[in-house]
């Protein structure tokens, strides 16, 4: 399953690359694209986990920035 989710907060691209490497790692991601100028991450996931994938992705993203969220 493909979701667009749009992430607020990302202050730098090197950030952007270290959290989509991060999310790209949780069990159940296929793949994600973490797009710094549009602010959008784009993850194809196992469906049956969207909501704990998202959360485990927030998580991640805010070892990088700690003010970073994802917009459900």
């Amino acid at each position: 399953m493909k979701k667009v989710y749009k992430v607020e907060n990302v202050d730098c691209a090197h950030c952007a690359m270290v959290m989509q490497n991060y999310i790209c790692r949780i069990d159940g991601v296929e793949s994600a694209t973490l797009n710094f100028l549009t602010k959008r991450l784009t993850i194809e996931l196992d469906e049956s986990r969207v909501d704990e994938i998202i959360a485990e992705a927030e998580k991640m993203c805010k070892k990088v920035d700690r003010d970073v969220y994802i917009v459900r």
